[in-house]
């Protein structure tokens, strides 16, 4: 390594240009092709990790030959997957009111409200037949539809149960109908990217899918995600269900579209009593998503399930031998129909190995995505097979929809706007004020290597004697008046080249000086700026871009504007790291590591200095946990454009960019101010901070 210094200083020296500012480039890598250019160098990164993972789950699913192989599976994966969205709470009282009554054309439909939480209610229509009871309750989570339950494709599906003998309970998400949890104080223009969508109220601000993944921002830091909260919605409304006198609690299905067909997999997988589904246009292998749309919004994002092992076809394995039919469509664009069939043969290979072949079943309507009539009668049609016994052919009739006002349950139109109701952030940030309790304890209680350990273990960043030393090759030099900048690219084990600009004056005399900035390593790099006056006092300064940031952030980037702004550019890269189990957090702080290394090492390998850290806006979170873990390397920490705390995080409904900075469980052990004491809060100068709703300029490199 001492070898590799000597060699950029020297060839540095040699590598003479006349300065000129017209002509400087502060880019370093080459342009990218290929697969990278399209998808960006870290997600191209992640998506081979994501291959290795499958890869392995592969070769555990091959595994599996007798059907206690396949029980001891099943319990495996059922506990993971209660363990990474968090738990469920004590269930409490429902205390469900009927608020109206409904006819329709051979069945009946009721208004009803129920309390997940405590304080906190969900809205649903409950459609009755006709016929004696007790009935079969089929529960049909809701897909992303911004009118919630009234959606007609759900309205028809509900009708058709219904007027075959099956009561259907069909419920608002939050976040979308009359259950938005992030409302405007002012009637507000509501769009979809350029497209605008007629609200259900006047006051909801964002699109379903951008609320979801709000939800997640908030309930991340807990160890949990808005996964938790949907499928606690549906198993209190099977609650409900089977609370009815007019309700067989033994014969209970479960059948819902797209974002409804995630919920429907997932209730499916976890709550004993759903015995028959039909998971509707979402059953595909998690693979499909990677290489296409790539990972879908908040709920549909699990916390390290493809690095253990959790693909979407475990939804289906995990209920077996339960009846269970695939539904799909031909031209689905996001969840495609080779990869829904690629799932539904592991399906069948694993119901046949427990001795049930026949109860799970596939259907391929020639539509595109959505609860297509195809679709609704295959529904009805399993339903009806495995709740009824029947096996009649059932077709859809014409059947009018009701409208928003004549299914609603709540007063106002939102239930958030009705006296005494509590939104998941508030009830996210009760949960974290009893966190906050613990954390008090703990860190006052314990000493900082325990401490440092406990927080190791939360977000995952290495030792730094553990990380490899990447190679760190020249690729050019410009010359400035008192000071030359050296281009080197930084070639880590995870595969993504890191751009660098090291700056070296005439005479060092000054420290050596890591600079991250959340924009970018060019945005200080010029004349008369931040940088240059580093160097013109005797300094050394590295200027470097961290993943997802300046030349690493990904140019073809169509998502920045996805969820109105509010995710930050990097969506698909912080989920699909999520996915794998890791924190963008935790990435960027052992790329810091490695450039401090580096940096520390400049001059001599065997008598390294310490290294004084500068990180400004989305760098700084990384930054604090890097020094946290590794203070003996940072002889001063200054952070600039930080939030104070992920409480704040937790309990605000509209962030903006904070995605990108939570770590998953953190507040079970940490918050931000911890970390300052275990780098030593003298060291420490924290300027500026940050709002966590204060929009973040999204440049594209």
């Amino acid at each position: 390594m001492h070898r590799l210094f000597s060699i950029i200083v020297l060839s540095s020296v040699l590598a003479v240009s006349v300065y000129s500012e017209a002509a400087e480039d502060l880019n370093v890598l080459p342009e990218a092709t290929g697969n990278v250019a399209e998808k960006g160098p870290v997600y191209h990164a992640l998506q081979q990790q994501s291959y290795e993972a499958s890869a392995k789950r592969t070769a555990a699913y091959e595994a599996l030959k007798t059907p206690a192989d396949c029980v001891a599976y099943q319990k495996r994966m059922k506990e993971f997957f209660r363990k990474q969205i968090g738990g469920f709470p004590e269930k409490t009282p429902l205390n469900p009111r009927v608020i109206g009554k409904l006819k329709g054309k051979g069945f009946r439909v009721e208004n009803v409200i129920y309390e997940s939480w405590p304080g906190h209610h969900v809205t649903a229509n409950l459609y009755l037949p006709n016929s004696k009871p007790p009935y079969p309750g089929v529960l049909v989570p809701c897909g992303h539809s911004h009118n919630g339950k009234v959606a007609g494709a759900y309205q028809q599906a509900c009708m058709l149960l219904a007027q075959n003998g099956m009561a259907a309970l069909c419920y608002d998400p939050i976040g979308q109908g009359e259950r938005y949890q992030v409302l405007s104080k002012q009637p507000n223009e509501f769009f979809r990217g350029t497209k605008r969508y007629r609200p259900p109220h006047p006051q909801v601000q964002f699109y379903c899918t951008a609320e979801h993944t709000l939800m997640s921002v908030s309930s991340i830091p807990l160890g949990s995600n808005s996964a938790r909260y949907r499928i606690w919605d549906g198993m209190r409304s099977i609650d409900y269900l089977v609370s009815r006198p007019d309700i067989d609690p033994n014969r209970i299905g479960c059948t819902g579209n797209s974002g409804g067909g995630t919920l429907t997999s997932y209730i499916m997988a976890l709550d004993e009593r759903v015995k028959c589904a039909a998971p509707v246009c979402y059953s595909t292998m998690y693979r499909y998503l990677v290489d296409n749309n790539g990972p879908q919004d908040g709920e549909q994002v699990i916390f390290g399930q493809l690095a253990n092992g959790m693909d979407i076809a475990d939804y289906t394995l995990m209920r077996a031998p339960k009846p269970t039919l695939i539904c799909a469509g031909t031209h689905d664009s996001t969840f495609k129909i080779a990869g829904t069939w690629e799932l539904f043969r592991e399906a069948k290979r694993f119901y046949t190995r427990m001795g049930y072949a026949e109860r799970v079943g596939i259907i391929e309507a020639d539509a595109p995505h959505g609860f297509t009539i195809q679709l609704r009668e295959a529904a009805a049609r399993w339903m009806s097979r495995w709740l009824l016994n029947k096996e009649n052919p059932i077709f859809e009739g014409e059947l009018p929809v009701f409208t928003y006002e004549e299914l609603q349950c709540s007063q106002s139109g939102q239930i958030l706007l009705d006296a005494g109701e509590r939104s998941l952030f508030e009830i996210n940030d009760g949960l974290n004020q009893q966190l906050a309790k613990e954390r008090a304890e703990l860190w006052n209680s314990g000493d900082l290597k325990t401490l440092r350990d406990q927080v190791r273990e939360v977000c995952g960043v290495q030792k730094l004697s553990a990380l490899l030393r990447p190679e760190f090759n020249e690729v050019g030099t410009i010359q400035r008046p008192g000071y030359q900048i050296t281009k080197l690219i930084i070639k880590p084990a995870h595969g993504v080249p890191l751009p660098a600009l090291l700056f070296q004056p005439k005479k060092q005399s000054g420290e050596l000086v890591l600079y991250l900035h959340g924009e970018g390593k060019q945005v200080d790099a010029g004349e008369g700026a931040a940088i240059e006056q580093r160097v013109k006092q005797g300094d050394v300064v590295l200027a470097l871009d961290i993943r997802c940031i300046g030349e690493t952030e990904r140019k073809n980037n169509r998502r920045v504007g996805w969820a109105h702004g509010l995710l930050g550019p990097n969506y698909h890269e912080f989920a699909l790291a999520y996915l794998l189990g890791d924190s963008m957090v935790k990435l960027r702080a052992e790329d810091i590591l490695v450039a401090a290394r580096f940096l520390s090492e400049y001059q001599s390998k065997d008598k390294p200095q310490k290294v004084e850290l500068t990180a400004i806006g989305e760098t700084a979170i990384p930054a604090l946990h890097a020094a946290a873990m590794e203070p003996e390397q940072f002889s001063q920490v200054n952070l600039s454009q930080m939030i104070p705390s992920w409480g704040e995080v937790v309990k605000t409904p509209e962030t903006h960019n904070q995605l990108i900075n939570t770590v998953h469980g953190a507040l079970k052990v940490y918050d931000l101010p911890n970390l300052i004491k275990l780098v030593d809060t003298s060291k420490v100068k924290v300027t500026q901070p940050a709002g966590v709703t204060e929009k973040v300029a999204t440049k594209t490199p």
